[in-house]
C-alpha cells in the first residue's frame, strides 16, 4: 500500500454533481475509474498520513511506524518514528529524485531509479510503493475485464497493462474496485513476463477524514511462503495546505 495514499478542473467537477450517480458511474471510463480510485486513497491534491507497518517472516516479525506527507505526483516526504534505532530515518521525493537520509550516521544518500525495486524497511513494499516514481494513472493502459464481488461488494475487475515506454515495476496489475466506494478492495501484481509477484487485500473499512476506506492492508509475496506485510492507518488528511518548500533536504533532517 504504497502507503502512499495521488490525482478536475472546477467546471469539471460541477457537471459531476449535475449528472446522476448510477448513469456517470455507467459513462466513465476505466481509466477514469482507476484516477478517482488512486485520488479518493491519497487525496486529489495532497495528504498525510499516520502509519503501522508490520513486517511478518516466519521466524520473526517487527513493526516500524512512519508518517507521511505528499503533494500532488511530484512530492513526497516519509519520517521513520519508530523503532528507536531506526527513529528519524526520512525519505523524499522532489519531482524526479529521491533521497534518504539517516540521522546515526549523518548520511543523505541520493536514490538512483535502480533501487525502486528493493523493498522499503525490511517490508515486502518497494520504494517506487512509498515514494511513488511511477503512476497508476499515466504508466498504463486501463481495460474493464468485467465485474466480481470481494467480501460480497460489487467491484469492478481493472486490468492494468504498462505501456511500452513506460518505466515501472509491473508489467501489469489487476485491481478489483469498489464500484459505490471506489476502494480497491484486492489487488495482483504482475512482473514482465506475466508472472505474479504479489497480492493485497484491503480490510477494515472505515470512516477517516470524511473518506471511507480501507485502514488495513495486507500484502502477500507470491513465492516466499510465511512472508506476509500488513499497514495500518492510524491517522489521514486529505487536501492539507502544504507548500513546495516542505519537500526539501533541509526538512528531511529536521522534522519531526
Amino acid at each position: 500500500m504504497k502507503l502512499k495514499m495521488r490525482f478536475f478542473s472546477f467546471p469539471a467537477i460541477l457537471m459531476l454533481f449535475l449528472v446522476p450517480l448510477s448513469a456517470r458511474a455507467q459513462q466513465m471510463t476505466a481509466t477514469e475509474i482507476v484516477k478517482k480510485t488512486d485520488d479518493k486513497f491519497r487525496g486529489e491534491q495532497s495528504g498525510y498520513s499516520q502509519m503501522t507497518m508490520t513486517v511478518i517472516r516466519p521466524a520473526w516479525q517487527r513493526t516500524v511506524e512512519f508518517k507521511s506527507w505528499s503533494k500532488d505526483d511530484d512530492y513526497a516526504l516519509t519520517l521513520i518514528t519508530a523503532p528507536a534505532r531506526e527513529k528519524g530515518q526520512t525519505f523524499l521525493k522532489r519531482k524526479s529524485e529521491m533521497w534518504s537520509w539517516n540521522p546515526a550516521i549523518s548520511r543523505l544518500i541520493k536514490l538512483p531509479p535502480s533501487m525502486m525495486s528493493q523493498g522499503w524497511m525490511g517490508s515486502d513494499y518497494t520504494n517506487d510503493d512509498i515514494l511513488r516514481e511511477s503512476s497508476v494513472v499515466e504508466d498504463y493502459i486501463h481495460t474493464i475485464e468485467g465485474s466480481e464481488p470481494i467480501d460480497n461488494r460489487d467491484c469492478w475487475k481493472i486490468r492494468l497493462k504498462a505501456k511500452a515506454d513506460a518505466d515501472v515495476l509491473w508489467g501489469e496489475q489487476l485491481w478489483w474496485i469498489d464500484k459505490k466506494e471506489y476502494i480497491t478492495l484486492k489487488a495482483e501484481l504482475y512482473d514482465e513476463d506475466g508472472y505474479l509477484v504479489r497480492s493485497e487485500k484491503a480490510s477494515d473499512l472505515k470512516i477517516m477524514d470524511g473518506r471511507f476506506i480501507p485502514a488495513v492492508v495486507e500484502l502477500v509475496p507470491a513465492e516466499n511462503e510465511g512472508y506476509k506485510t500488513i499497514v495500518k492507518i492510524v491517522e489521514v488528511k486529505f487536501n492539507i495546505t502544504i507548500s513546495d518548500d516542505f519537500f526539501s533536504q533541509q526538512n528531511m533532517k529536521t522534522i519531526r
